[in-house]
């Protein structure tokens, strides 16, 4: 697996694209490898939200570099309240739930670079996350992580990225 520091810093929220913790010497290096990897490539910015700023990041993404932007949606809704979107990710965590999604990208074999952003919750990816990342093959793709959180920093987000996809080119 290949790696490369990149990282997003948007205000006081600090979604760290995994690699760094806002430095911004690192953030204009990211943003600029992104912006040479974009010639000739084909961009997604996929992104779960959360009662919270991972949407908003994932625009922001999207504004700087471009492609297709996705929204990654159960079919059952998660509450907007915080605290029980929390309890109802405990849940699916701890029972290995793998909710069924709304939507699906067509012709995901086209993108070469997927930004993939996400609310830590219970330290890791959410369950819908999870679900989108194993409906697709996505081997030899190079995948971006975000991941806002509220203090607890990327927990294992980007480790449990990294074994369910093994193939790919994780850019942290």
């Amino acid at each position: 697996m290949n790696k490369i520091i990149f990282c997003s810093t948007v205000n006081h929220c600090i979604p760290c694209i995994y690699g760094c913790v806002g430095s911004n010497e690192f953030c204009r290096g990211g943003i600029q490898y992104v912006q040479r990897f974009q010639e000739n490539k084909k961009i997604l910015v996929a992104y779960f939200p959360s009662p919270g700023n991972t949407r908003e990041i994932a625009n922001q993404i999207h504004k700087i570099v471009g492609g297709d932007i996705f929204e990654i949606q159960s079919v059952k809704p998660y509450p907007t309240d915080h605290d029980a979107a929390v309890t109802q990710a405990r849940q699916e965590l701890d029972s290995g739930d793998m909710p069924a999604l709304k939507t699906k990208v067509e012709n995901i074999k086209s993108y070469d670079l997927i930004f993939i952003g996400y609310p830590n919750w219970c330290s890791t990816i959410p369950a819908p996350v999870k679900t989108f990342l194993s409906e697709y093959d996505l081997s030899g793709k190079t995948i971006v992580p975000f991941c806002t959180y509220g203090g607890s920093g990327l927990g294992r987000s980007v480790s449990d990225i990294s074994t369910l996809l093994p193939k790919i080119n994780l850019v942290g």
